[in-house]
């Protein structure tokens, strides 16, 4: 463990960026507070809207919990820019923010959920095979504005249109995507990435459990709450996250952590449903020393930036 920072600067000030509405952090991300000090590192809650605070006064600001910023994405973006010490990286904030970096990646050859694309004020062919279909924000979180839809049912047909004409009237882009009916027994598989002293290293990962039951129907609070237990990452799940974090514009060494959902396709091989770079829960409760690792990660960036 590296402490020349203490010796040469005095302690290291680190921001955890978080929103109004979690002002002190969400309980899993407090679990790396303690590790921090110990490592004698100075960790506080900031938010990132909030015009009191002095970004230059920190060392390193890492985003955590800024899940306010769907409606105002222009305005979180123009913030990263402002914010030099950021991790993960303004640029990787702007990509990752809008999920239409899924066509990129699947360009690059990771396998992903097949998805296609409404823009506000272009018309949409509902999918003439039958089956459910996921829909969503192109700029979302926490399962906000997300209905499933099985469309051999004309009510859920109309409640698909009225989804998705209520995102375009909203100025948003609507991303359709075939419902994976394994999520529903395999549930979906989050590998958890954090940086290492030779770049981003597999720390751990998690299932989560179904959770979409039916059409969009609005979501109390910033997310829908989650059932998650702890897994084990095959083979196959390890190889399609390398891939897909390979293909990250400017590489994966730039990046503090990452999180890579996985869902079964048809035929049981691992497809990717998303590749959060930006404020994505890490679960560090469900793995021993996840919490230690993310500082370690911390205290990497710091010493890089020495």
């Amino acid at each position: 463990m590296s402490n020349h920072h203490q010796s040469t600067r005095g302690k290291p000030r680190v921001a955890l960026v978080t929103c109004a509405a979690l002002p002190e952090l969400e309980d899993d991300d407090r679990l790396v507070l303690a590790p921090l000090a110990a490592r004698g590192i100075t960790a506080e809650p900031a938010v990132w809207d909030d015009p009191a605070v002095d970004w230059a006064a920190y060392d390193l600001a890492v985003l955590r919990s800024p899940w306010d910023y769907m409606s105002r994405r222009d305005e979180f973006v123009a913030w990263a820019a402002a914010v030099p010490t950021l991790v993960n990286p303004a640029d990787v904030v702007t990509w990752n923010t809008d999920k239409r970096y899924l066509d990129e990646l699947s360009a690059a050859g990771v396998p992903t959920v097949p998805t296609s694309w409404v823009a506000p004020g272009a018309e949409w062919d509902l999918p003439a095979e039958h089956g459910e279909y996921v829909l969503k924000p192109a700029i979302s979180a926490g399962s906000q504005d997300t209905g499933r839809y099985d469309l051999a049912d004309p009510e859920h047909r109309e409640l698909a249109r009225t989804h998705v004409r209520r995102l375009a009237a909203a100025g948003r882009v609507t991303m359709v995507q075939p419902y994976l009916s394994a999520v529903d027994t395999e549930g979906e598989t989050a590998l958890l990435f954090v940086a290492g002293p030779d770049g981003l290293a597999f720390s751990h990962a998690i299932r989560k459990g179904a959770m979409l039951t039916g059409p969009d129907l609005g979501v109390d609070g910033l997310y829908k709450p989650e059932r998650i237990t702890a897994r084990t990452a095959t083979p196959e799940q390890l190889a399609v996250a390398e891939k897909t974090l390979a293909a990250v514009p400017g590489g994966p060494d730039r990046l503090l952590y990452a999180r890579v959902d996985l869902i079964p396709g048809a035929d049981g091989t691992p497809v990717l449903v998303e590749l959060e770079l930006t404020e994505p829960s890490l679960f560090l409760g469900h793995a021993a020393g996840a919490a230690d690792r993310l500082a370690d990660g911390i205290l990497a960036h710091l010493d890089r930036r020495t």
